[in-house]
This record gives C-alpha cells, structure tokens and sequence, in this order.
C-alpha cells in the first residue's frame, strides 16, 4: 500500500504543476492569436479563417489520441512488467484513456448518424 501512496504523491506532484502550465500555455497562445487578428483587421489585412472542425471531427481526434496514448501506456507497463511484475497493476490504468477514447468513437459515430438521418 505504501508504495501506491508514493506513486501517487508523485504523480500529484509532477502531474498538478504540468497541467497549470498547459492551461496557461493554451490560454496564452488563444489569447496571442486573438490580437494578432485583432491588430490585422485594424490595419485593413485579409485574414483566411480557419475552419473550425465539425463536432464529429472533433470527437474522433480526442478518440485517436486516447486511444494511442492509452496503448502506449499499457504497452510500455507491460514491457516493465518482464523485468518487475508488479508493474503491470499501474499497466491496468491505461484502460482509463482506452475507455474514453472508445467512447469518442462512439459520439463521432453516432453524430455522423444523426446527421445523415436529419438529411
């Protein structure tokens, strides 16, 4: 038990700082971009839009990088599992982003349905 007490405080120490620094980093950037098109069309500039992706599209990105993530993780446990068996107890946690990745799948699946049934 005191080793998973370890493995946790670890991860909330390195973990909780990591993600602050993403969200700043991704509030930072939005909000860069946000003046930057703010100041172009202030001078007169032609700005391209980007497309914003479909709810659909957006579902499958999140179900591809989970899932990928959640196989990269598993796969390494069990390759530390050969050397310390006892690794592959944290393995089993990849079944989390698997789990939520199989489920954006499903959302992308049936938004594409509805879709093509309101059609």
């Amino acid at each position: 038990m005191g080793d998973l007490t370890g493995l946790a405080a670890v991860v909330t120490i390195f973990g909780m700082p990591t993600a602050m620094v993403g969200m700043y980093t991704y509030y930072r950037v939005r909000k860069l971009r946000t003046e930057e098109r703010l100041a172009a069309i202030t001078r007169g500039a032609a700005l391209l839009m980007e497309p914003e992706l479909s709810e659909a599209s957006r579902s499958r990105r999140a179900g591809i990088l989970l899932v990928a993530v959640s196989i990269g993780y598993m796969v390494s446990f069990l390759l530390i599992s050969r050397v310390e068996p006892d690794a592959w107890v944290a393995g089993a946690f990849g079944a989390i982003p698997l789990a939520l990745g199989l489920g954006f799948f499903t959302d992308a699946f049936l938004i594409r349905r509805d879709a093509r049934a309101s059609h």
